[in-house]
């Protein structure tokens, strides 16, 4: 293992606090152990707070998109696991406004059973929540099976509108909509060229050979679709929106945003050759694009591979897309 690091075991708390004490004007550490970054100031009294939380490894997800138009806090836990049910409920009060907390993650069955039980503490203290899940994985489950998909991506645009709504004054029930409107219209694919190693193992999270490429990994190194030899760069993106778009086609008048993301290593002059492509097809299908996505959005590690994804807009979603909102990560 060849990583810049101290003790392993603290790898997320020193993480923490350089993101903190590099930003103060976005970020603040609060919470059990430290383990939720919340808004720089305090949430404004009659919003909707947004909290999110997952492992770490991904930024900008999950804390990174912590600040104005975004998320109000989020619970961070170690490398790929879930934070605990305590941080998520700290996190969950951090963001409380008393206008009511939205809770929005990730498909994954750690982060759904604490986030449940935090939930349910939150509700004995007189704060309402609900819930909204990113399952936008396309090739992580077959259609009929949507609900097994695994949350990637997708989860930006979900940060990003529903932020929106909440800071343009929706009550809990409109924020929740625009939420889960924002997560049923996206849909992601992913491709690895090469493997990430988690610092308290010690040792990539898969194996591939120098030549090869896995079409459909997950962001955790969770198997694909196929292995097989690295393909052109065109070829890549063809197959990637052919999966993408055998799920939900484009019809001729659609307003999407599409995201080419880099999963950690993969430089952005290898994303934009990937996107010229992107376009293409998007606009030969009858589509119009809107404020593209090209960038580390949602990482995995230094994992050498690309994501991307689709997030079909109406009215609402587009105006809230391009509302203001700033993090450390990212500014509209």
């Amino acid at each position: 293992m060849k990583k810049i690091l101290n003790d392993p075991y603290r790898y997320v708390d020193e993480l923490l606090q350089g993101m903190v004490e590099a930003h103060p004007e976005y970020y603040r550490q609060t919470g059990a152990g430290g383990r939720v970054i919340a808004r720089a100031k305090p949430i404004r009294t009659g919003k909707v707070g947004i909290v999110s939380g997952g492992g770490s490894g991904h930024l900008p997800v999950f804390t990174g998109y912590v600040g104005q138009g975004l998320l109000d806090a989020c619970a961070i836990g170690d490398v790929f696991a879930s934070p605990s049910v305590d941080q998520m409920a700290d996190a969950i009060r951090a963001a409380n406004g008393n206008a009511g907390v939205l809770r929005l993650y990730g498909n994954y069955g750690g982060d759904i059973m604490n986030f449940d039980m935090a939930g349910d503490m939150a509700e004995m203290e007189d704060i309402r929540t609900t819930t909204v899940i990113l399952a936008d994985d396309v090739a992580s489950a077959p259609e009929a099976e949507a609900a097994k998909r695994r949350g990637v991506a997708g989860m930006v645009y979900a940060f990003k509108i529903a932020g929106a709504a909440a800071e343009a004054g929706l009550d809990l029930e409109g924020v929740t909509r625009v939420a889960q409107e924002t997560a049923d219209a996206c849909r992601s694919v992913g491709a690895a060229l090469s493997p990430c190693v988690v610092p308290q193992a010690g040792k990539p999270t898969f194996e591939i050979a120098e030549t090869e490429m896995e079409m459909g990994m997950g962001i955790h190194g969770e198997p694909g679709v196929w292995r097989g030899p690295i393909k052109k760069a065109d070829d890549i993106a063809e197959e990637m929106l052919d999966i993408i778009l055998k799920d939900r086609p484009i019809e001729k008048g659609d307003r999407l945003s599409p995201m080419v993301n880099s999963l950690g290593a993969t430089p952005p002059e290898e994303l934009y050759i990937l996107y010229r492509a992107v376009k293409k097809r998007i606009e030969s299908a009858g589509g119009t694009i809107s404020m593209p996505l090209v960038g580390r959005y949602a990482t995995s590690m230094e994992m050498a591979g690309i994501s991307f994804t689709l997030c079909w807009l109406n009215k609402e979603r587009e105006e809230y897309l391009k509302a203001p909102a700033e993090c450390a990560f990212w500014r509209v």
